[in-house]
């Protein structure tokens, strides 16, 4: 199985994600796995991957605009999951809020993406250089990674 994992990310939290999804594909699912952060690649060519996950940190209550603009890409016979970081899915009071504003009311506006898998996972906020608050948990990370590559193997 091939799948590429495209990323948009500032504070670096997306990326981090990315490659702990990517390493846990390889190394326990056999997975093929190309990472690819949009900021230095922003249209990359998924035709030859059957899985593509899509991955964008929160800022200001949005969605990162390159990995936005990947949502209206034709998945036709592909395998699609969806991820995002962002404070407020880390922290157990606001997440099924985040999951709701971030990943089913996006995606709501997109019907041409219909996701397999998704996550919201917390994230990283920095201000002048300093972290302002920091919600992440790599171990979620790696446990819905391995959940999803088990699913996808299948």
């Amino acid at each position: 199985m091939k799948a590429i994992i495209a990323y948009e990310t500032k504070s670096g939290v997306t990326g981090e994600s990315s490659n702990i999804i990517a390493s846990v594909l390889r190394e326990k699912h056999g997975f093929n796995v190309d990472v690819v952060n949009l900021k230095e690649n922003p249209k990359p060519d998924l035709s030859s991957y059957q899985t593509v996950f899509i991955g964008s940190g929160i800022r200001m209550g949005r969605w990162y605009g390159r990995a936005k603009k990947l949502l209206r890409s034709d998945f036709e016979g592909k395998k699609v999951v969806i991820f995002v970081s962002a404070c407020s899915a880390g922290d157990p009071k606001s997440h099924d809020e985040a999951v709701g504003k971030y990943l089913n009311e996006v995606l709501s506006k997109y019907p041409n993406v219909k996701p397999v898998a998704t996550a919201a996972f917390g994230g990283r906020m920095k201000m002048f250089g300093k972290v302002q608050a920091d919600t992440c948990d790599q171990d979620k990370v790696r446990a819905w990674a391995d959940q999803v590559g088990a699913q996808l193997a299948r």
